[in-house]
């Protein structure tokens, strides 16, 4: 019985040591894939992570002849021409029937519009509403009113609303019950100042529901509704390049 325990126990040691040869091996030096997909709530999700000090993160809208890129494989060949690659995209926020944004937008060329505290209908209005910004290894999102209070001055911009989680708090306006599905992307700052996640629904989600994603299991303190329906990723690291309708504002990340 002695001889058959050592025996048995030898086999079970070969046939660990074989499932751990079989992992996935690691390759020193290699970037982890910035995305993932979770389910939250019955709803699936993709998540990307990015950090403002080690990630070339910027806002586009058009180039430097003032023509709208409206699609992620345009900006993506313009930046191939320059030597650099696109290796992520996401719609970066609401933009008119001309694509001009509705709201604040800075980027490399300027300000676009300036920051919009007027009353309205639709979700840009729902207030408070907000504006994501970067600077140098800072990124952060802050109320719209308290943006122009505290006289902001960031190299990126980009004002949306409404805000999804105010100070780790849902937006009060939110409804649980609300019916309104749609497909929705946005954005979430870490506390840390510089840990950015950029989140897309997978499928047609509430306001609510895409909220307590934000709060809940990416857990930051404020986040930003980006867009809902026309809401597309580009992030060929896990072989997502969607296309359709022509964008405004884009969030690009770049190598």
């Amino acid at each position: 019985m002695r001889e058959c325990l050592v025996i048995l126990l030898g086999i079970v040691s070969l046939v660990a040591c074989g499932a751990q040869d079989r992992s996935e091996p690691t390759v020193e030096g290699e970037a982890p894939i910035p995305c993932r997909t979770l389910v939250h709530e019955g709803d699936g999700y993709t998540v990307c992570t990015f950090d403002a000090a080690t990630h070339d993160i910027r806002l586009f809208h058009s180039d430097a002849e003032g023509e709208p890129y409206l699609q992620f494989d345009t900006l993506e060949r313009e930046l191939d021409e320059q030597g650099q690659v696109l290796i992520f995209a996401m719609n970066g926020g609401m933009y008119h029937e001309d694509r001009r944004p509705v709201g604040f937008f800075r980027d490399t060329f300027g300000d676009q519009a300036s920051v919009n505290t007027n009353d309205g209908p639709g979700n840009f209005h729902l207030k408070p509403n907000g504006v994501f910004w970067l600077s140098g290894a800072k990124a952060g999102i802050t109320e719209s009113a308290a943006y122009l209070e505290q006289g902001i001055d960031p190299e990126y911009a980009t004002q949306s609303g409404p805000m999804l989680v105010i100070d780790g708090e849902l937006h009060p306006g939110l409804n649980p019950e609300g019916t309104s599905h749609r497909r929705r992307n946005g954005v979430g700052v870490a506390e840390d100042g510089k840990t950015i996640y950029f989140a897309i629904s997978d499928s047609s989600v509430t306001f609510h529901e895409f909220a307590t994603l934000f709060r809940d299991v990416i857990d930051v303190p404020n986040a930003l509704f980006l867009d809902g329906q026309v809401s597309r990723l580009y992030a060929p690291s896990i072989n997502r390049t969607e296309i359709g309708t022509d964008l405004g504002p884009i969030i690009g990340v770049v190598e």
